[in-house]
């Protein structure tokens, strides 16, 4: 077992084969506890929750560690971004920071896949109040550019 610490000062006793998964912790002595200054409570036990769930999964080879990896989430990854938004970016950052590169990739492609879908909508949006078309050179230029 090793102790973490938070930015908080909150302690998380962790398995040892939950801390191989992360890349970036590197333990050298069971009785000391690892402070990581920049993740607070709230985050690390998120990211160790993900952990948790992923411990018997196949960590990413060496050369996965340096792109996106084009593979599909199980729905419980889904969830796990779903159930507290607000923390989504500060969960991708550590995981960023700590070099747990599927929670880190994992939450690029919920990410995507949040954005994705309005990037469309939200553009026209954007963009319409500075174009002043009449409504058939607007039919055209739809047609034109293929929206």
């Amino acid at each position: 077992m090793v102790v973490l610490v938070s930015s908080d000062n909150e302690q998380f006793t962790v398995d040892k084969d939950i801390i191989n998964r992360i890349q970036r912790i590197k333990v050298e002595n069971d009785n000391h506890p690892i402070t990581l200054e920049n993740v607070t409570s709230e985050v690390l036990q998120k990211v160790l929750e993900y952990c948790e769930y992923h411990r018997n999964d196949p960590q990413p080879r060496k050369e996965e560690q340096s792109g996106l990896r084009v593979r599909d989430l199980c729905k419980w990854d889904y969830n796990f971004f779903a159930t507290n938004p607000d923390l989504f970016l500060s969960v991708i950052t550590a995981a960023q920071k700590l070099g747990i590169w599927d929670l880190q990739e994992a939450g690029f492609i919920v990410g995507i896949q949040i954005i994705k879908p309005q990037v469309h909508e939200n553009i026209w949006e954007l963009l319409s109040p500075l174009i002043n078309f009449t409504p058939k050179e607007e039919v055209d230029d739809i047609h034109v550019i293929g929206l």
